[in-house]
C-alpha cells in the first residue's frame, strides 16, 4: 500500500477510535465514575485511547498529519440497554474491518496493531454484553439523570472550559505524535496531555452530574512542524488557561461547589508546573 493511502486509511480509523473514546467518556461521566457502569465505561474508554495512540504514533512516524475529527458513532439513547447494545454492534463491526485492513498492509508492526485492534474490539463487545447482564431490569430500562440545579450561565462557563481543555489536550497529543523522534519531547508532552484530561474531567463531571449535555467539539489545532513553535503555543495556552482558572476560582457559583473548588486549586498548581517544565525544555 502506498504511503498516502496508508495514512488516509489509518486516519479514518483514528476518527472512529476517537468517536468511541468520546462516546464512552460522555456516558461514563453521566453514570458517575464511582458506579459499576461508569467504571466499566471508563475502562473501555482508556483502552480506546490506546487504540487512538497506536494509530496516531504510526501516522506521525510516517510523516502524516493526524486527523482529530470525530467519526460517526450511531447509538440508541432510549435506555442503558439500547445504548450498550449499540456499543456491542459498533465494536463488532470493527472486528472484520481491522482484520481486512491488516491483510492490505506489508509492514509487520502496523499489521499486528490492526489485528490487535480487531481482537480487543471483540473483547470490548463481550464486556459490554456482560455489563448489560449485570444490570437489573430497572437499570436496563432507565437512563442516567442529573439534578439540573446549576444556573444556565454557569453551565455555559463550564462548557466553554471543557472545550478549551479538550482542544489543549488534543494539541498536546498531536505534538507528541508528530515530534516523537525529537529525543524525549514527544513523551514529555504526552504526560501533560494526560494531565489535561484530568482538568477536562473537572468540568465534564460537574456538567454530567447536573444533567447537562456534554459537547466535545475541539477548536483549531496548530499544525506547525517546528517543535519550538509547538512549545511556544503550549506555553501561551497554559498562560491564558491559568488566568481563566484563577478568575473562575472567584466565581460565586463555583464557590458553592466544594468538590470543584478543591480540584481547581490543584489544577492551577499543575498548570504553573506544566508551564515551567515546557519553558525549561525550550532552554535546552
Amino acid at each position: 500500500m502506498e504511503r498516502k493511502a496508508l495514512i488516509d486509511m489509518l486516519n479514518r480509523d483514528l476518527t472512529d477510535e476517537h468517536a468511541a473514546v468520546v462516546r464512552y467518556l460522555i456516558h461514563s461521566y453521566q453514570e458517575g465514575e464511582d458506579t459499576p457502569v461508569g467504571a466499566g465505561l471508563l475502562s473501555r474508554c482508556r483502552e480506546e485511547m490506546w487504540h487512538m495512540h497506536w494509530l496516531g504514533m504510526i501516522i506521525g512516524e510516517l510523516g502524516g498529519e493526524p486527523d482529530f475529527s470525530i467519526g460517526p458513532y450511531p447509538f440508541d439513547p432510549t435506555s442503558r440497554e439500547t445504548m450498550l447494545q449499540s456499543y456491542i454492534q459498533y465494536e463488532g463491526n470493527l472486528i472484520p474491518h481491522y482484520n481486512a485492513e491488516a491483510e492490505k498492509v506489508d509492514d509487520p508492526h502496523i499489521r499486528r496493531v490492526l489485528r490487535r485492534e480487531a481482537w480487543e474490539s471483540a473483547v470490548h463487545a463481550l464486556r459490554f454484553q456482560r455489563l448489560i447482564e449485570k444490570l437489573s431490569p430497572e437499570e436496563r430500562n432507565a437512563l442516567p439523570e442529573g439534578d439540573h440545579e446549576m444556573p444556565a450561565s454557569f453551565v455555559e462557563k463550564l462548557q466553554d472550559e471543557l472545550l478549551k481543555k479538550y482542544t489543549e489536550m488534543l494539541q498536546h497529543i498531536r505534538t507528541s505524535w508528530v515530534f516523537q523522534n525529537e529525543n524525549t519531547a514527544g513523551w514529555q508532552i504526552m504526560d501533560q496531555a494526560m494531565e489535561k484530561m484530568k482538568h477536562l474531567a473537572i468540568f465534564a463531571e460537574a456538567l454530567a452530574e447536573d444533567g447537562a449535555a456534554l459537547n466535545f467539539k475541539a477548536g483549531s489545532i496548530n499544525m506547525s512542524r517546528a517543535i519550538g513553535e509547538a512549545f511556544q503555543r503550549a506555553i501561551a495556552d497554559l498562560q491564558t488557561g491559568g488566568e481563566r482558572y484563577r478568575t473562575l476560582q472567584k466565581d460565586k457559583e463555583l464557590l458553592k461547589h466544594s468538590g470543584i473548588v478543591l480540584k481547581m486549586d490543584l489544577a492551577v498548581q499543575q498548570i504553573d508546573y506544566q508551564k515551567e517544565e515546557i519553558t525549561d525544555w525550550m532552554k535546552k
